[in-house]
């Protein structure tokens, strides 16, 4: 005899944006490492690219500062929405991604990671739309931000990064201690002049954003325009059965960036000592990748302040996107030659 499950009633909701290579996925794992012990919390994580590398590393991670983050004493729940802005298609892959998360999960709290080429105001709509109105509860929005970023057009002629500024309840000047002088004030200017004039502004190294910042209702208009829509009709790479020569192959691209990236099978391992020179030597915006090497499992961050290397306890495939203004087709053949 079944039993009727209790609905799933307000649970506080943070999105949690910023523009690529601001240290969004080390924020989050650094909150979950902290959560209140007794809480159950759910991570919807959206990727431009389609090979999904956030989950791996998100889920990899069960030793060291982030404690077993997946299992049951640690009550974290973690579901990836790969293949560009989540909002997308009416908003379908969200919703469907969502809706699993939230009934497997059950949590106290939910954290939203956008893609950092999302449009974060689509998002909103679609938590704020009556299907999750109950369901949901829309806590502060977070935008993570380098300051020394405001001097270069690519950012503050995006739209992608003053919108992520635009619906922010709190701007958290990440990497804070890499800045000039001067770089604090103008992101508190550019906050005045691009956010809202109750927008908070904080400061942060290495992603380290207390728990209290989540808390508290977001003060963002709920009915906001939806002026972006496109469908993807094609399956997603990083939902593809593996083909029999063990690597699968995906491209993305919008924004004025394109996405490459690659899924390897489990039984391919990796020389370390060879691939971590070829990922220094990436000239790009952005790259992820989890890698089973010849010493262990490791997952790896690049962004314009260098490449960071984490042991990982497990993955089920090495995978790796790099998102880049261009794409160099050669890195295929170099990253090929690193395996044994």
């Amino acid at each position: 005899m079944s039993v009727e499950q209790p609905p799933i009633l307000a649970v506080p909701t943070n999105i949690i944006t910023g523009f690529l290579g601001v240290g969004k996925t080390t924020a989050i794992i650094h909150l979950m490492a902290n959560k209140p012990s007794d809480e159950r919390w759910a991570v919807l994580v959206n990727e431009f690219g389609e090979i999904g590398v956030d989950g791996s590393l998100f889920e990899g991670q069960k030793t060291g500062s982030t404690k077993e983050l997946n299992n049951d004493a640690q009550q974290v729940f973690i579901r990836e929405v790969p293949g560009g802005c989540m909002c997308c298609a009416a908003g379908l892959p969200m919703q469907i991604a969502l809706n699993q998360l939230l009934a497997e999960a059950k949590p106290d709290r939910l954290l939203i990671e956008p893609t950092g080429l999302g449009h974060p105001k689509e998002v909103l709509q679609v938590l704020s739309t009556d299907h999750y109105r109950q369901t949901l509860t829309l806590q502060k929005n977070i935008t993570l931000v380098d300051a020394r970023k405001l001097s270069d057009v690519r950012y503050t002629e995006h739209d992608t990064f003053n919108q992520q500024i635009a619906i922010a309840d709190t701007v958290v000047g990440n990497k804070h201690d890499l800045y000039q002088e001067g770089d604090t004030q103008k992101l508190a200017e550019y906050v005045a002049q691009v956010g809202r004039p109750e927008t908070k502004v904080i400061f942060s190294e290495h992603g380290v954003i207390d728990f209290a910042e989540l808390e508290g209702s977001t003060t963002i208009d709920e009915h906001l325009p939806h002026h972006h829509h496109h469908g993807h009709s094609k399956p997603l790479a990083s939902e593809l059965p593996m083909p029999k020569n063990g690597v699968l192959k995906a491209e993305n691209e919008g924004e004025g960036y394109q996405s490459i990236g690659w899924r390897f099978s489990s039984n391919k391992v990796f020389n370390r000592q060879q691939i971590i020179p070829l990922l220094v030597g990436l000239d790009v915006e952005r790259m992820k990748a989890v890698f089973i090497t010849d010493c262990g499992i490791y997952g790896y961050n690049l962004t314009p302040d260098g490449l960071t290397e984490v042991e990982l306890d497990e993955c089920m495939e090495s995978r790796i996107e790099i998102i880049s203004t261009h794409v160099d087709y050669s890195f295929e053949t170099q990253l090929a030659n690193c395996l044994l």
